[in-house]
């Protein structure tokens, strides 16, 4: 478990609790989410027709209002509770590339690694926690509990600084993050005989996706497809 929340978040936390707080997604009911809101994220996923990095990507939504805004509240105002049901959307995702739970008790599916795109350490300290980390998790508990066979393999980390992707173009994304990623230590074992899934929040252009998946490649661990929550348009 994640432990290192920083103090907004814990006072984002305590009055979410105290409070009941308000829709994260309308901002026009009490609680977490709305029934209108919450509905958003429980949508069938899709397979994009882009392919980062030669990757398929299948998405649960579309990122804009209340997706988005939901998205923003976990990761930058610290509503931790939202790791649930944006957690949930994301294993509607990943299922896409996992084999039907073999209802039969035999472990006969090939084992499925969940590679989360790392957040820079300058992100983690800021926000006091690592928000995809978090969402993977509870990704990875939802689809067990549906009785797939997957697993959480924070496999890569950044090796240098890259700038904010806001505002960058197709090509400046990819100029930006190519380099930035490396394999961790002793992670490649960790990867062998599972079939390997990215997981990310959002994709808009793709770089990010399609970086992870060249890291990937030159350990000889070729992506099955990524997942996110929400595609940009």
């Amino acid at each position: 478990m994640d432990l290192r929340v920083g103090g907004k978040q814990l006072a984002a936390a305590a009055a979410d609790l105290a409070l009941g707080g308000v829709c994260a997604g309308c901002a026009g009911s009490p609680g977490l989410l709305c029934s209108a809101c919450r509905a958003q994220l429980e949508q069938p996923a899709r397979v994009l027709t882009r392919r980062p990095g030669g990757v398929p990507v299948a998405a649960t939504c579309v990122y804009g209002g209340p997706v988005r805004n939901a998205v923003l509240a976990h990761k930058e105002r610290g509503r931790l509770a939202l790791a649930r049901p944006l957690g949930d959307a994301l294993s509607a995702a990943v299922s896409v590339w996992l084999d039907p739970p073999d209802r039969g008790g035999a472990a006969t599916n090939l084992q499925a690694a969940l590679v989360p795109a790392p957040s820079s350490p300058g992100a983690v300290r800021r926000r006091g926690q690592d928000p995809l980390l978090r969402i993977a998790r509870r990704a990875c508990v939802t689809l067990r509990r549906a009785g797939f066979d997957c697993t959480l393999v924070p496999a890569l980390r950044h090796r240098r600084r890259v700038s904010d992707q806001a505002g960058l173009g197709l090509v400046a994304r990819q100029a930006n993050v190519r380099g930035s990623m490396t394999i961790r230590a002793g992670a490649e074992a960790l990867l062998v005989g599972r079939r390997v899934i990215i997981v990310d929040d959002v994709v808009t252009t793709g770089a990010t996706i399609g970086e992870l998946a060249r890291v990937l490649r030159a350990t000889g661990r070729v992506p099955t497809g990524a997942a996110v929550i929400a595609a940009a348009l």
